[in-house]
């Protein structure tokens, strides 16, 4: 098995202090968001099998059946399926959606075609795959995601007591759920830009009167993206909190928004992200209202299920990804890890052994398919491979 070096990517809305904290460095003042653990082109982690660091992809693309089992090659093809990330949320990210395989793969193809390039600010598919996600909190985690019902949302509206929202209140109560939804999304995405700033100033003052974790959600969205559109196309989500080993799953066409929390966070090996606002980056209006899923759903929050092995999984319909986590007491026997499929072990608390690998929080491995792998010590460890 093998330590990881990862990447921290220093995102503008990340943290200046959570994963110092969890990696017990001291903070230097930038914002760090995501550490990546896996073999993304973007930022591989690297290995050192004694000729120096090598990018986890470069070792994988040289043998695949050897590092990621016949079974996992078979399936998935000749590369790592997944990425594992810690995410460290000081500010709200955009609010966005992510695609399905078929849409995915249909808008790659357009856009190759009509040559844009792929690193052009206004690309919207990066590659040909879907990105499902799990987020797992690792602190009290805050987000927003799915629709509410409208008539829900219509009442959180009415409430400000706002003139100007008294038309999208009006839609969400005349309508049935799917055209509701969309007329309301359409009107905030495509509104007057000067109009919506001060619709937002005012919703965002309205919010801090009535406080409450859910206004008072919305009151810091406007707070760090004043006058955006996407402040109200996020009132139209249902706010979550979850709580340490909590977690949501996120599905093609469900939009959401990350607000503030430490998670970790699996999916799918891909780039795709189609936004709708909170962002200085390119919102495709006429793309986005094809992706998104028109429809109120509950965000589901997912607790693990513990298995007699002392796993617990948190269970989702994703093939690409299978997380689970580990809490280990003093003295617990060890765990044989060992898979037929990859893995990346991530230690999160406590001090960890895997095989000859001493783990501390922040720290990971990557065990090749089939590599004999025992967990041991005192802590917890996420786990993350694939279905195959």
């Amino acid at each position: 098995m093998d330590r990881l070096a990862n990447t921290v990517r220093p995102y503008a809305w990340g943290s200046t202090t959570l994963i110092p904290e969890l990696l017990g460095t001291a903070p230097t003042g930038e914002p760090l968001a995501e550490m990546w653990m896996g073999a993304h082109p973007g930022a591989p982690s690297r290995i050192d099998r004694g000729a120096g660091e090598t990018p986890l992809s470069d070792v994988i693309a040289a043998d695949p059946s050897a590092e990621l089992g016949d079974l996992a090659v078979a399936k998935f093809g000749p590369r790592l399926p997944f990425l594992l990330k810690v995410l460290a949320a000081g500010a709200p990210l955009s609010v966005q959606v992510h695609p399905n395989l078929a849409q995915a793969q249909r808008g790659y193809a357009a856009e190759e075609s009509a040559g844009v390039p792929l690193d052009a600010p206004h690309r919207n598919y990066k590659d040909a795959n879907h990105k499902p996600e799990l987020i797992c909190a690792l602190t009290t985690f805050e987000g927003m995601c799915g629709f509410r019902a409208p008539e829900e949302s219509a009442d959180l509206l009415a409430a400000l007591d706002v003139d100007s929202l008294k038309p999208y209140v009006d839609l969400l109560r005349a309508h049935p759920e799917e055209a509701a939804l969309r007329e309301v999304l359409t009107a905030v995405l495509t509104a007057d830009p000067h109009g919506m700033a001060v619709t937002v100033g005012e919703t965002a003052a309205a919010c801090a009167r009535l406080g409450g974790d859910t206004y008072n959600a919305y009151a810091s969205l406007a707070h760090h993206y004043p006058g955006d559109r996407g402040v109200l196309a996020a009132m139209l989500l249902n706010y979550v909190q979850l709580q340490p080993g909590e977690a949501l799953f996120l599905g093609a066409g469900i939009p959401h928004v990350y607000l503030s929390g430490l998670g970790v966070e699996i999916m799918a090996n891909s780039d795709n992200v189609l936004r709708c606002g909170l962002t200085p980056k390119h919102v495709d209006v006429p793309e986005l209202l094809n992706i998104v899923r028109f429809e109120a759903s509950d965000p589901g929050v997912l607790r693990p299920e513990a298995s007699a092995a002392g796993e617990e999984l948190y269970d989702t319909p994703i093939d690409e990804f299978r997380l689970s986590r580990y809490v280990r007491a003093r003295g617990a026997t060890a765990t044989d890890l060992t898979a037929r499929t990859p893995q990346i072990v991530l230690c999160t608390a406590g001090e960890l052994e895997l095989g000859d690998l001493r783990l501390a929080p922040g720290e990971s491995a990557f065990v090749r398919a089939g590599e004999k792998a025992e967990l041991s010590g005192t802590g917890t460890a996420f786990r993350a491979t694939v279905v195959a």
